[in-house]
């Protein structure tokens, strides 16, 4: 059989989308959200560097290099990731988070003129009914500070992108005017953002469909529209995926979802689905070093069921599922091997697939374990050896432990 008369996908029977078509930009937001979580630890500026290298290899397209406002550290660290993007021709574009306040954008343009770095200002102001009355803000106010701040930043020759915070609860009229005169001012990009994760993949279609045509068409000007979600409700993935169906330029994401309380969007699984669904044609295998970059730096650990990344991602100890892909492997069909039971190929992002010995194991895992560990697998007894002791613990046994019952078995007077 052809490979693709092997799998039947339901994921294609939706044909008013075309993900192949589909180009949407990533936005990495590792190294400034991402660094807001209350849990992890800010890297040094080597493992930022070696960060945005590994950014570009994986096709992201732009990265939030920091809010250089927020103190001495922040500019310096700023700094050093806009040199470095420069000095190295980085095929990275370069934004920086900032109030719409001046003394937010003046340590932009300054670190722009210095580096001869390109950067988009990415200004931000609060615009829901709830944050504007806890901050005892009227939309006169919040207007002028949005003028103010984006006509200071494309005289300093920044380009902008205009988020209002807090949009998936922010009033129509409220979202039309900040934006419009966002737009009136010059900011040729504008970034919806579900900042505290309230939205459902429904609201954001309805969002994005507002944005187009009641802020972005009437303007007539050639705006850019960005997704920025959060995933307090669980929710941030999807709604990355109906913000990209329903026509955004660019989504946002961080390394394994850090960020602000529960955190962002998952960049890597944002990478992960774009690549089976067609719509990223880069490069992945070096995605493991991206995740366990982040994760070593930041002081996160990746949980063991993790998606893709996970260490038992590709692991299994079940004696069905392991049965399965030994077959697939003997009829020398790796394509097949990789996916009999895997949603994700486990080859298409530098991993490989393992079959290990459990108590749910069958005499297949123990044949498979020891063919690929060296091992005599046609070994009746051995075989059963193990297999025995397997029945006999609740966990997945140790490489060191097997070997243990290997030399136990070598040893004992019956088989010498």
């Amino acid at each position: 059989m052809h490979e693709q008369d092997l799998i039947y996908d339901w994921n294609e029977m939706t044909p008013d989308f075309d993900w192949a078509s589909a180009r949407v930009q990533l936005n990495d937001e590792t190294l400034r959200d991402g660094l807001q979580c209350p849990s992890v630890t800010d890297p040094d500026i080597a493992d930022k560097r070696a960060l945005l290298h590994l950014m570009a290899e994986l096709g992201i397209a732009s990265a939030d290099i920091g809010l250089p406002g927020a103190g001495p550290r922040a500019r310096r660290d700023t700094l050093a990731l806009a040199r470095e993007i420069a000095e190295t021709r980085l095929p990275l574009e370069a934004n920086c988070a900032a109030r719409t306040i001046r003394s937010d954008v003046e340590p932009i343009a300054a670190i722009a003129q210095e580096t001869g770095m390109p950067l988009e200002a990415a200004t931000f102001i609060g615009s829901s009914p709830i944050r504007q009355y806890a901050e005892d803000w009227t939309l006169d106010r919040m207007l002028r500070s949005t003028e103010e701040a984006v006509t200071f930043c494309v005289r300093e020759g920044l380009s902008v992108m205009f988020v209002t915070e807090d949009t998936t609860r922010a009033a129509p009229d409220t979202l039309r005017a900040l934006y419009s005169t966002a737009i009136r001012c010059g900011a040729r990009r504008i970034c919806l953002a579900d900042t505290v994760g309230h939205a459902t993949p429904t609201g954001v279609r309805a969002l994005v469909r507002f944005a187009k045509t009641e802020i972005i068409a009437p303007s007539g000007e050639a705006v850019k529209l960005d997704w920025h979600g959060h995933r307090d409700r669980g929710l941030g993935l999807a709604n990355c995926f109906a913000a990209i169906e329903a026509g955004v330029d660019r989504v946002h994401g961080t390394a394994l979802g850090i960020g602000e309380r529960v955190g962002n969007a998952e960049m890597d699984l944002l990478l992960i689905n774009l690549k089976l669904l067609g719509a990223h044609p880069h490069d992945l295998s070096r995605l493991p070093e991206y995740s366990r970059l982040v994760s070593r730096a930041c002081g996160v650990p990746i949980p063991p069921s993790y998606p893709v990344l996970g260490a038992d991602a590709f692991r299994t100890g079940t004696g069905v599922h392991a049965a399965a892909i030994i077959k697939a492997r003997r009829k020398g069909h790796a394509w097949l091997a990789d996916r009999v039971y895997s949603g994700v190929p486990a080859g298409d992002f530098g991993l490989t697939q393992r079959i290990e010995i459990s108590h749910v194991s069958g005499l297949s895992n123990v044949k498979c374990w020891l063919e690929e560990h060296r091992f005599d697998p046609e070994d009746q007894g051995l075989c059963q050896h193990i297999f025995e002791a397997a029945k006999h613990v609740s966990r997945v046994l140790r490489d060191d432990e097997i070997e243990a019952l290997i030399q136990q078995y070598r040893t004992e007077p019956a088989h010498t």
